[in-house]
């Protein structure tokens, strides 16, 4: 079935994490983040954009959820997708894409792409592990590649690819409160999907970067696992 286009920022919110326990504080520390991927607790992700029944030959992707370590606490890298590609265009993605055949781990193919889209040093960044694949609807695998990012280092944005470079604090990407559920109905079907918008610094109000779709889903995976 083909879902029609529509504006996620114009839907209404259904509900919001609010009532969900948050993540301990020690576990958004560079320290607390290794111990817990060093751990192998049970816990459950959220349902996926897509069924496995629904894409039957999804192509393999990786992405760099990149944790800038500052001295404030940490911080997510995230892009904002330029207006002219053919999927996800103007989204707001973590840096990553298509596996290729030389990548020989889903790491070293987010590694690539965020090299490639970001200019990020593969080298000052510390990969912690990785959270289970999500299937989007576009038909794509995706790993979710945890990495710590060390300074000094710098990004340019690949202006094929890459609109703007910008930080969101994790510690309020990890706040469930911050979590909306957004529903779109269309003759035939429904879609539920988490919004986490993000207000620009200095721009006017209502002016957020607009996390939605599977950034937001991944992130909140993220979530689910910190609080396991």
């Amino acid at each position: 079935m083909i879902r029609p286009v529509f504006e996620p920022e114009s839907l209404p919110i259904e509900s919001t994490g609010a009532d969900l326990p948050p993540v301990d504080p020690a576990r958004l520390t560079p320290e607390g983040l290794r111990a817990r991927f060093a751990q192998r607790l049970p816990w459950d992700p959220e349902p996926q954009e897509a069924r496995k029944a629904d894409i039957r030959d999804p192509r393999e992707a990786a992405v760099l959820v990149p944790l800038v370590v500052r001295a404030a606490g940490l911080s997510v890298m995230l892009t904002q997708r330029a207006d002219n590609l053919s999927n996800h265009a103007g989204q707001v993605s973590f840096p990553g894409g298509s596996r290729e055949p030389a990548d020989a781990t889903p790491a070293a193919a987010a590694l690539r792409e965020a090299q490639e889209e970001v200019d990020l040093d593969p080298a000052r960044v510390e990969v912690l592990g990785a959270l289970p694949d999500y299937l989007t609807g576009t038909g794509f695998r995706v790993t979710p590649v945890i990495g710590l990012v060390h300074e000094p280092f710098t990004v340019t944005a690949d202006s094929l690819e890459v609109a703007s470079i910008f930080e969101v604090p994790l510690a309020f990407l990890m706040n469930p409160a911050n979590h909306e559920v957004r529903v779109f109905r269309w003759e035939g079907g429904e879609r539920r999907f988490f919004a986490m918008p993000y207000p620009q610094q200095g721009a006017a109000v209502g002016a957020d970067h607009f996390i939605w779709g599977a950034t937001a889903g991944m992130l909140r995976n993220f979530y689910r696992f910190l609080r396991a």
